[in-house]
C-alpha cells in the first residue's frame, strides 16, 4: 500500500520560513518524480514545485520561483519543500504527490500518489 505522510507544516509570521518532508512508503521510490501541490480556502488545488526522479529537474510555479526550493533523498524515500520568504498568499493546504513519469510534472492528472496534506498558515 502506497503511503505519503506530509509534515512540517505549521504557523509562521509573513517573511518567515518552513520545511515540509514527504515520507514515501509501498512504492519504489526513486523511480517516481515528486510534485508539491497546495489548496488555499475557498480556491483550487494548484501546482507549486516537482523534481524528477533523481533530481536533475525542477519546475516552480511563477508565485514562488527563488522563494521556495524543492529537493529529494531517495535513500530516505523523502521529498522536501524549503520554504522562504513566506507571504500570507502562501496560506494554504500542502500535498505531495507521486507521478510514474520519470521527469518533473506539473499537471495533477499525472499524478498517481497523494498525501493527505500539512497546513501552512502565513500570518501578516
Amino acid at each position: 500500500q502506497v503511503q505519503l505522510v506530509e509534515s512540517g507544516g505549521g504557523l509562521v509570521q509573513a517573511g518567515g520560513t518552513l520545511r515540509l518532508s514527504c515520507a514515501a512508503s509501498g512504492l519504489t521510490f526513486s523511480t517516481y518524480s515528486m510534485g508539491w501541490f497546495r489548496q488555499a480556502p475557498g480556491k483550487e488545488r494548484e501546482f507549486v514545485a516537482s523534481i524528477s526522479w533523481n533530481s536533475a529537474n525542477t519546475y516552480y510555479a511563477d508565485s514562488v520561483k527563488g522563494r521556495f526550493d524543492v529537493s529529494r533523498d531517495n535513500a530516505k524515500n523523502t521529498v522536501y519543500l524549503q520554504m522562504d520568504e513566506l507571504k500570507p498568499e502562501d496560506t494554504a493546504v500542502y500535498y505531495c504527490a507521486a507521478s510514474a513519469y520519470a521527469g518533473a510534472r506539473r499537471w495533477q492528472p499525472e499524478y498517481r500518489y497523494w498525501g493527505r496534506g500539512t497546513q501552512v498558515t502565513v500570518s501578516s
